[in-house]
């Protein structure tokens, strides 16, 4: 295969990344990691390098528009980022010192536990229940729009939600997936924060916590540019597509993706890493 080839392959499979990444909050990695080590054969420690580089630029791409469009909680995502840069510098130092069939390993089962509890319909808080006085004393509490007006929403369990932010930010430097499964699944299961406003949250903060573990790996050798320049500029553009798409995506179909998508991933990762192949 040509360097050519091989470059405008890439591109075009960083594009589908890119636009499950925005569509669904996961930030591509989650797709691209898997997608450069099993069918590009690429060595897995480069893959998350460039998975990284290319979750900072689905970020900066998804990020603007959701904002635009009303639907990020701003307040939410620059608090619960302190826990995960936290966490995404303690993963990055582990990651270069654990061997790569045990990260694929792990990265299989983080994709498996995430679709289980993506695919199961979320409960209802009693109507009764109070708001977090956390919450309502850091003004995180919100709205977001709907085809039938303004909703809005309050935030629970706040301090649950910031140390699950740090394990997603352990999982985002050891992996390169930009935590943002987790990261969905901390704000809509734990927080009770809405699918979408979680999914375009999680956009808005993989961005910062990938710099961050970014930088140890730019350090270490394992970002290269001819690799990581096709990766983002078709990540960027996958995921500018998925913004339009998800304005309009009824949050089922939202569920239904994530957690197919993940389940396929995770379960070709743990046999790419118990069978030695990767």
């Amino acid at each position: 295969m040509s360097v050519l080839v091989f470059t405008l392959l890439v591109a075009a499979g960083s594009l589908v990344a890119g636009f499950l990444g925005a569509l669904t909050g996961l930030g591509g990695g989650v797709v691209l990691v898997p997608l450069l080590a099993i069918l590009f054969k690429v060595d897995i420690r480069y893959a998350i390098g460039a998975s990284l580089v290319a979750v900072i630029a689905t970020s900066s791409g998804a990020a603007a528009a959701y904002v635009k469009e009303g639907f990020t909680n701003i307040r939410v995502g620059m608090f619960l980022e302190i826990a995960t840069t936290l966490g995404a510098l303690s993963g990055a130092f582990l990651a270069t010192r654990i061997p790569a069939p045990a990260l694929a390993i792990v990265f299989g089962l983080v994709l498996l536990y995430s679709a289980y509890l993506s695919s199961r319909t979320r409960p209802l808080p009693p109507a009764n229940e109070e708001p977090d006085p956390l919450a309502t004393r850091l003004k995180l509490n919100g709205s977001f729009p709907t085809p039938n007006g303004v909703r809005h929403y309050f935030v629970r369990r706040v301090p649950a939600g910031f140390g699950l932010m740090f394990g997603a930010g352990t999982l985002s430097g050891l992996l390169g997936i930009g935590s943002g499964a987790v990261k969905v699944l901390a704000m809509d299961q734990a927080m009770r924060i809405p699918f979408k406003v979680s999914t375009t949250t999680s956009n808005f903060m993989i961005g910062v916590t990938a710099a961050a573990s970014a930088g140890v790996y730019l350090r270490r050798g394992y970002i290269d540019p001819g690799l990581a320049m096709p990766v983002m500029l078709g990540v960027l553009a996958g995921s500018l597509l998925g913004t339009r798409v998800l304005v309009k995506a009824q949050t089922r179909s939202l569920r239904l993706v994530f957690a197919v998508v993940i389940a396929i991933l995770g379960v070709e990762m743990i046999y790419k890493g118990l069978s030695g192949k990767i």
